[in-house]
């Protein structure tokens, strides 16, 4: 079945061989990451309409980078989360709870999952979890102004089943273009 594959022949050689080279370009690699990350989450205030339909692709370079690295996609989003602070402070409360934290736990999961239905349900669960601590814990209103903020067990539903469609797009894509990238990034 296409949920229970495993996707471990595409990912394990390339971290390993990412491994491999030299340590200055990795963080150099963390770096242009974090930057494109900071510059795509930014744009929904730079660009008010079109930005709000790029903002959720700084998922992409944050996933890529932990796919290749976990301690250096963790560098990767806390830097991103610096830079942020200074390109537009207003993403800093969506970013770390949302975009971020679904391309670092999708990441971490084709680190150590092998499994696509592992990986998914690890980034859906932390995206819910990050959407809910902002929605109940922080009472920020991330799902708009129509959804209340005291707890609801069907926005809770509603907000998991999203989180596994939207983590498994991720997923997909994630892998899509780290077969692409692989080649770049770790000759």
């Amino acid at each position: 079945m296409y949920f229970f594959k495993s996707i471990l022949e595409s990912v394990k050689p390339a971290q390993t061989d990412f491994q491999k080279t030299a340590k200055t370009k990795r963080l150099v690699s963390a770096a242009l990451f974090a930057a494109i990350a900071a510059l795509l989450q930014s744009a929904g205030g730079f660009l008010p309409g079109a930005g709000y339909l790029i903002s959720p692709f700084s998922t992409a370079p944050i996933l890529i980078c932990s796919m290749f690295s976990v301690p250096l996609g963790m560098i990767t989003y806390i830097l991103t989360n610096l830079l942020l602070l200074l390109l537009e402070p207003s993403e800093l409360i969506v970013f770390p709870f949302t975009t971020g934290l679904l391309g670092l736990s999708l990441g971490a999961a084709f680190y150590f999952f092998r499994k696509r239905i592992s990986i998914i349900l690890c980034g859906a669960f932390f995206l819910t979890s990050g959407i809910l601590t902002l929605l109940y814990a922080i009472k920020f209103p991330v799902l708009g102004s129509a959804v209340s903020n005291s707890f609801s067990f069907l926005t809770t539903a509603g907000t998991g089943l999203f989180a596994f469609v939207y983590a498994w797009i991720w997923s997909e894509f994630g892998l899509f273009l780290f077969k692409r990238l692989k080649r770049i990034i770790v000759s």
